[in-house]
């Protein structure tokens, strides 16, 4: 089986749209336009078979699953280093209570010595927001203009180049 040294994931954590009323009292009671992922689904995919002895991942989470984010990188085999941060304009009311989120977290954790070919200038980007959880293409560009290895992306949407990919809305390269 072919061996990745950058993993870049997006999981479908257990989430809850915004209501589209901009008056409504309570938040969060609309599902997702996609199906989720429990904690225990998450943390039991075969990442560490497809993971190099050294290698990279780089995993999306939002506030309430930071914590959760550092757990499914150890289990992966990994070693949380970095969060990074995607700021975002906010737009209408989105997700969120008491504050309206515009920002979301890629934390970049490490298993073993993966060299970077170049050091990135910040741990934060701005970029605009697209359809629902779709994520940034600058984020990718980080991690090309920082690493070289085979590429997974776990969780794609659609396929990328240079990427190997496995989704629900994409033809996948390999079986999970």
């Amino acid at each position: 089986m072919k061996k990745y040294q950058i993993i870049y994931a997006d999981p479908p954590w257990e989430l809850r749209a915004g209501s589209p009323n901009l008056h409504a009292k309570h938040q969060g009671n609309r599902p997702l336009p996609y199906s989720t992922m429990t904690m225990r689904q998450i943390l039991d995919l075969p990442v560490q078979n497809l993971i190099d002895k050294d290698a990279v991942l780089f995993l999306w989470t939002t506030n309430k699953y930071i914590e959760d984010s550092y757990l499914v990188a150890k289990v992966w085999g990994f070693t949380p280093s970095t969060m990074l941060v995607w700021c975002k304009k906010p737009k209408g009311r989105g997700l969120g209570g008491t504050f309206g989120v515009s920002t979301e977290f890629l934390l970049f954790a490490r298993k073993g010595h993966l060299k970077a070919k170049e050091r990135h200038w910040s741990t934060w980007f701005e970029a605009k927001r697209g359809k629902h959880s779709e994520k940034p293409e600058i984020a990718r560009d980080i991690i090309n203009k920082c690493f070289d290895g085979n590429k997974f992306e776990l969780f794609a949407r659609c396929k990328s180049l240079g990427w190997d990919c496995w989704g629900y809305e994409v033809e996948s390269d390999i079986q999970l």
